[in-house]
C-alpha cells in the first residue's frame, strides 16, 4: 500500500489545490464474458454460492477502503460508480450493504451521484426499484443494441425484449439514467443503426453513450475477428447518430456521450477533467493527487487473490508516481475528449505545471485547425473531434 508519509514528502510539483475526488468500485463477475470485452471481468463459477461470494467480496472492499483512508483523509467523495463486470448480478440487499458501508467509512457529498452499471440479462421486475431504494441514484444500462442478431453476434446474454423491459422500468424508477449502445457492429447497415438509435430515443433517455466497436487485444474478437463495416460506412453512422441525438435534444458533450441539460455523468466528467479517483475492487485503478505529486495505483486483478490481499490490508499491486514528462499528455488525453475543452487555470492546478509546458502542442494544434482557444479556455474543433487521436498525440512529446 502507498505510504501516506511518502506521498506527502516534498517533490518537484506544486499543486495549489486538490481536484474533486470520486470513488470507483469494481464488481468483477459476469454471467458470460463478451467476445469484445477487455475489462477485468470473470464468469461467475457454476456451483458457487452467490450470497457468500458477494458477502466475502464486499468484506474485502471494506478492508480495501479502510486501508486507503489515510491517502484521502479529510476529502469528500463527490461521485461513486459501481462498474464491472455486471454489478447488477449482485442482489439489491448486497448493494444496500455496500452503499451503507461506504457512507459509514468516507465523507460522501450530500448530493453525491451514485451510478451502477446494469445488464438487461440480469433484469427482473422491481429489481431496479430495489437498487434505487438501496441508494443508487443513476443507472447505466448495457443495451448495446436492440437487434437480436447483433446481440447474438456480440455475445450478449439478453435479447431485444429483455432490453426493452429493462429500459422501461429504469425510465419509470430513475430521474436520470444512461443507455450504452454500440455501432459499426458486424454486418450492421445504416438502416439498422438508425433503428437502434430511434428505439433508444423513444424512451427519452436523459443520457446515451454510443461507442464504436473496436477490436481490443486479448479478446475473443482479436483471435477470431468478425467482419466490421468499412470506415466510410462507420463515418456515415456517426453522422446519423449526431443528427438523431441532436434532434432529440441531447448535447454531445464528450466524444461518446450525449446528454440532456443537467444530466451529464458527473463521475465521468471528473475523469475527463483530470480529477482524482480512488478505485477499489479487483483490478481497479486509482489516480490521487498530493501537494507535490500525482500517484497512480493498481489493485490485484484476479478476484480470489484480490480478496485475500485486501483482507490483509494490502490490495495494491502497483503504485507509481506520474512523471512531469507524462503529465501534459495524461491531462490532454482526458480533457480534449470534452466538447467544452478545459480552463487553462485547471491545467495549472491539476498538473502543477506552467502553461509553457503545453505551448508548443497548442500552437501546432491551432495551426492544424484542431483546437480553438481564447485567453481562458482551449477546446477541440469539429475537426479536432474527428481526429482526436492525432490531436492528443501532439502532446506526447511535450516535456516541462
Amino acid at each position: 500500500m502507498m505510504d501516506p508519509v511518502h506521498a506527502m514528502r516534498p517533490g518537484v510539483l506544486q499543486l495549489n489545490a486538490l481536484p474533486p475526488l470520486s470513488l470507483y468500485v469494481h464488481l468483477p463477475w459476469c454471467i458470460k464474458k463478451c467476445p469484445y470485452c477487455d475489462f477485468n471481468s470473470h464468469e461467475f463459477r457454476e456451483g458457487a454460492d452467490p450470497v457468500s461470494t458477494q458477502d466475502a467480496y464486499i468484506n474485502a472492499l471494506f478492508a480495501d477502503l479502510e486501508a486507503s483512508l489515510p491517502l484521502i483523509w479529510g476529502r469528500s467523495i463527490q461521485t461513486v460508480f459501481l462498474g464491472g463486470g455486471t454489478p447488477s448480478l449482485f442482489s439489491p440487499e448486497a448493494i444496500d450493504r455496500l452503499i451503507s458501508g461506504i457512507r459509514a467509512r468516507v465523507r460522501l457529498a450530500p448530493d453525491a451521484e451514485i451510478t451502477m452499471e446494469a445488464n438487461p440479462g440480469t433484469f427482473e421486475k422491481d429489481r431496479f426499484k430495489a437498487f434505487h431504494q438501496a441508494g443508487i441514484t443513476r443507472l447505466s444500462i448495457g443495451v448495446q443494441s436492440f437487434d437480436n442478431a447483433h446481440l447474438k453476434a456480440l455475445g450478449r446474454v439478453h435479447d431485444r425484449d429483455q432490453a426493452l423491459a429493462a429500459v422501461t422500468e429504469a425510465a419509470q424508477v430513475f430521474d436520470t439514467f444512461n443507455l450504452d449502445l454500440m455501432y459499426a457492429l458486424p454486418g450492421q447497415k445504416l438502416e439498422g443503426l438508425t433503428q437502434d438509435i430511434q428505439t433508444a430515443l423513444g424512451f427519452a433517455p436523459p443520457h446515451i453513450s454510443i461507442y464504436h466497436l473496436t477490436i481490443e487485444p486479448n479478446t475473443v474478437f482479436a483471435k477470431f475477428p468478425p467482419t466490421l463495416p468499412e470506415d466510410d460506412l462507420a463515418y456515415e453512422m456517426m453522422d446519423r447518430i449526431t443528427e438523431l441525438t441532436a434532434s432529440a435534444g441531447l448535447d454531445r458533450y464528450e466524444v461518446s456521450a450525449y446528454a440532456k441539460p443537467g444530466h451529464q455523468c458527473a463521475h465521468n466528467l471528473n475523469y475527463w477533467q483530470f480529477g482524482d479517483y480512488l478505485g477499489i475492487g479487483a483490478g481497479a485503478h486509482s489516480k490521487l493527487s498530493f501537494a507535490h505529486r500525482v500517484m497512480r495505483q493498481v489493485r490485484y486483478r484476479e478476484p480470489a487473490l484480490y480478496m485475500q490481499q485486501a483482507i490483509k490490508g494490502e490490495p495494491v499491486t502497483q503504485s507509481t508516481e506520474v512523471s512531469r514528462q507524462d503529465l501534459p499528455f495524461e491531462f490532454m488525453l482526458n480533457a480534449l475528449r470534452l466538447r467544452g475543452g478545459f480552463d487553462l487555470a485547471d491545467y495549472v492546478d491539476r498538473t502543477g505545471l506552467a502553461m509553457t509546458s503545453i505551448q508548443k502542442g497548442l500552437q501546432e494544434a491551432e495551426r492544424l485547425g484542431l483546437i480553438g482557444r481564447d485567453l481562458h479556455r482551449v477546446w477541440p474543433t469539429e475537426k479536432g473531434f474527428d481526429f482526436l487521436s492525432d490531436l492528443q498525440a501532439l502532446f506526447l512529446s511535450e516535456a516541462p
